[in-house]
């Protein structure tokens, strides 16, 4: 057997879990971690012969482990060593060592919190972070916590670039094995920063174009996406069609295993592979024969919009730990090169690591599952990242709406006994709803299949978004798909199916069939019992825009044929985020007369008092809806006062006060209760701030907006008499004492005082204060601040402390206005003189 690096640890590893139930093993990509770790601690005493569950991120490295483990011990997947995947199942009564994708172990989990029978759970790659690890996690600690005595369930975090000292701490310092791993020198060059609009595939045929000159061996290219992928693949076909000597080798998750094994193994004698994968060739996949690495620099990664309740894939840069696992890639058999397709200064800027997905996910399956394991605060259990509140809150609001949950009388939530049905079924929240409203109404198959087409990616990407074209696929024989990927993502979705309706079969949900199962409307309906809040409605008949049940924006490409229906049930959409309207991908039209009966529920009646912008006026109807989407209307002669002032002053806080009549002498008026306000230690003064107006507009404007109802209107209202209403007895004759409008000064004249400042400013010709000795003073001791003047109205001196300029700033003044403005009085000294706004000559 081929020595690896974490060869040098395992004994140490061993002592480590005989020793201790937790351990954290930190060793890079290419360590050997994940093929010979399970094996080394299969017959530990400590074990007694129970099993060892491993689990990985993914679907194809789960079984690539697991068949590679077999082959150490000249065996074959499904003896010793076994894997659980999706679809796929290859265990015995003799399998001692599992590998599972971390999806299973929730499943398992829930069906058994103990674990019984398990010795040690591995988690694989834990530096990935998905979702399902920290769940399943989570949930290992607390039911090996409550449930597990003797023998006890150790537990074992693998990680290749995260701070193992945080995952220690979460298993209660655990002891961290550390392997140094092999790495080969990869040599890296940098291609420099694409320019603005550059498609990144001509750029990456241009790279390997130059690495198969420049190096020798294989060629692993990451790519963000399968769409770049195809294209790539397609203009290298064309470009390197007179080289019988290289292999093109797509590797993602959705090929079947045949190809993903052939981008695994290593290219035949002669040959020369290129391998053109997404970020599942990053970690938890050894692929033969790669000495050169051409990065793009980019990977595509669901994030959760809260704003509109839907994932969106977002291509953005990798994370240095990415890049570097990426990197490593080359060196694995000995030294190798690196393109990466950015500069150096931009290597520099990249994030320290990728976000865990537990901060950017939906986290509707987490709450679904947290709640069918009895907890309904996510505090309650042990994380390394914790459920972002907002998020949680959003995802248990949505459990509400599918009737998977409701508050118990003792405050705490719990799932309902149709929630318990719905967390039986290993899908989405959104589509176990699906599921089971198909077992309700006798549209299990049709339910089943649709909800397996929404678990993978769609099938026709192309020529439009209508999901009845995609079941028509579906329902093709076998071998009638266009290419390989094709068929083998045909038979998954067939085979998802068929496991969709023999779970949903096994519920205890009550059956009535409707009439006609087979009419193209039943697809609709159990569309919009998954996705409620993306029924739609068209803004113009025919037109690719409409309205979803959010109020917010959808369209369809103008050539998609189902821009002639009025309504639709949107399931899958795609945008840039900021953007205010989504791109339609999957969709089907919905017939409205289903919101007279089997959709009913859906339906609210309310009186809707709302402003209309095309009129710019207030409208009052009685209104069926759906969400945003009005069903019908009906004009309401009277409704109540405060239902349309209401609606006012919602139309107030959405445009601003702008749309009240303000005036110079409103907002002068406002200044000095601000003032008042500012000052006041005994809270008697109010907020007359345009936040705190906006936020008590129930309180202050609504009693008189009863004759507004049109645009116009609002300038008809005396808004001066109406703030000052605010202001108690007695308050406004202490405005006149606290914050004087005008005071007098020296030369008799009465000045306006400017509240816009702090503190309030005068502003002052330097000869009206003659003879004043000390700073004026207003309400609450406040000083004034003097903008003491020239002739020409331009500031002199700025102070506060006037008897402090008469004595050290005003002779240098004097001395230099003097002879500037000699028909003004410049006297020597100015706490004699008598105060003037003239002239010498008109002043005697």
């Amino acid at each position: 057997m081929q020595p690896l690096p974490i060869d040098a640890i395992l004994p140490e590893l061993q002592r480590t879990l005989a020793s201790h139930h937790e351990a954290v093993l930190e060793a890079p990509p290419g360590a050997g971690k994940t093929t010979r770790v399970p094996l080394a601690l299969l017959n530990e005493s400590w074990l007694q012969g129970q099993k060892i569950l491993m689990l990985e991120p993914r679907r194809l490295a789960a079984r690539a482990a697991a068949e590679q483990l077999a082959r150490q011990l000249g065996e074959k997947a499904g003896e010793t060593v076994g894997y659980r995947v999706r679809l796929d199942n290859c265990i015995s009564e003799r399998t001692r060592i599992e590998v599972v994708t971390e999806g299973i172990l929730t499943r398992m989990l829930q069906t058994d919190p103990a674990l019984e029978g398990v010795g040690l759970l591995i988690f694989d790659e834990f530096h990935e972070r998905s979702l399902d690890a920290d769940l399943g996690l989570a949930l290992a600690l607390q039911g090996r916590e409550l449930l597990r005595d003797d023998p006890p369930l150790k537990l074992l975090i693998m990680s290749a670039t995260l701070d193992g000292e945080a995952i220690a701490g979460l298993l209660g310092n655990a002891p961290v094995v550390r392997s140094q791993g092999r790495s080969y020198p990869v040599h890296t060059l940098y291609t420099g920063a694409a320019e603005s609009g550059e498609w990144i595939e001509p750029r990456i045929c241009k790279v390997i174009d130059q690495a198969l000159l420049e190096q020798h061996g294989s060629l692993l290219v990451f790519l963000p996406g399968q769409g770049e992928i195809r294209r790539v693949q397609a203009l290298l076909e064309e470009q390197l069609s007179n080289r019988p000597d290289l292999i093109l080798a797509p590797l993602y998750g959705d090929l079947s295993l045949d190809q993903q094994q052939q981008a695994i193994a290593p290219a035949p004698a002669g040959k020369r592979k290129i391998v053109l994968a997404t970020a599942i060739a990053e970690t938890s996949l050894t692929i033969e024969g790669i000495d050169v690495v051409i990065d793009s620099g980019l990977s595509r990664q669901a994030a959760f919009d809260p704003a509109t309740g839907m994932n969106r894939l977002h291509t953005r840069r990798v994370s240095a730990a990415s890049a570097a696992q990426r990197a490593g890639r080359a060196g694995r058999l000995g030294p190798g090169t690196c393109y990466r397709l950015w500069s150096q200064g931009q290597q520099e800027q990249l994030s320290p690591f990728t976000a865990p997905e537990m901060q950017t996910a939906d986290l509707a399956p987490l709450s679904l599952a947290l709640l069918a394991w009895g907890v309904d605060n996510p505090d309650e259990l042990s994380w390394l990242d914790p459920p972002p509140k907002a998020a949680w809150q959003q995802a248990i609001t949505l459990l509400e709406r599918l009737d998977a949950c409701h508050i118990q009388s003792d405050g705490r939530l719990r799932l309902s006994d149709y929630g318990n049905e719905m967390a039986k079924l290993p899908t989405h929240p959104r589509l176990a709803h699906l599921l089971l409203t198909g077992v309700k109404h006798g549209l299990l198959p049709l339910a089943a299949d649709i909800a397996a087409l929404l678990s993978e990616r769609d099938p026709l990407h192309e020529g439009g978004s209508d999901l009845y074209l995609r079941l028509d696929w579906l329902h093709q024989r076998p071998g009638q798909q266009n290419s390989g990927s094709q068929r083998a993502l045909h038979q998954r979705l067939k085979q998802l199916s068929t496991q969709y309706r023999r779970l949903a079969q096994d519920t205890e949900v009550a059956s009535c069939n409707v009439d006609n199962p087979g009419d193209p409307r039943w697809i609709g309906f159990l569309l919009a019992a998954a996705y409620p809040d993306r029924i739609a409605q068209t803004r113009k008949n025919g037109g690719s825009h409409y309205r979803l049940a959010t109020g917010r924006g959808a369209e369809l490409e103008v050539t998609d044929p189902l821009c002639r229906e009025p309504w639709l049930v949107v399931a899958e959409l795609s945008g840039r985020q900021g953007d205010a309207r989504d791109r339609i991908r999957r969709a089907c039209a919905l017939n409205p007369a289903l919101f007279q009966r089997e959709l009913a529920e859906l339906v609210l009646e309310d009186e809707r008092v709302e402003w209309d912008e095309s009129q710019q006026r207030l409208i009052a109807e009685q209104q069926r809806r759906v969400g945003e989407l009005v069903l019908e209307r009906t004009p309401l002669p009277s409704p109540s006062p405060d239902t349309r002032n209401g609606a006012l002053c919602r139309l107030i806080r959405k445009k601003g006060l702008s749309l009240l009549p303000w005036n110079e002498e409103i907002n002068l008026w406002r200044e000095r209760v601000a003032f008042c306000h500012q000052h006041d230690d005994q809270g008697g003064w109010p907020d007359l701030s345009d936040s705190a107006l906006l936020d008590s507009l129930e309180q202050w404007l609504s009693p008189w907006l009863d004759g507004v109802s049109h645009i116009n209107h609002f300038s008809r209202l005396d808004l001066f008499a109406i703030l000052k209403t605010q202001l108690p007895w007695p308050l406004p004759q202490q405005l006149d004492e606290r914050a004087p409008e005008r005071i007098q000064v020296p030369s008799g004249a009465r000045l306006r005082i400017d509240y816009s400042e702090t503190p309030p400013v005068l502003a002052v010709k330097l000869q009206e204060m003659f003879g004043c000795t000390a700073t004026p003073v207003i309400g609450f001791g406040v000083r004034l601040k003097l903008h003491l003047l020239s002739p020409a109205r331009r500031p002199l001196q700025v102070t506060q402390d006037l008897e402090g300029f008469w004595r050290n700033g005003y002779a240098e003044v004097k001395k230099e206005m003097k002879g500037r403005y000699p028909k003004h009085p410049w006297p020597d000294n100015p706490l004699e003189a008598v105060a003037t706004a003239r002239t010498k000559k008109a002043g005697g």
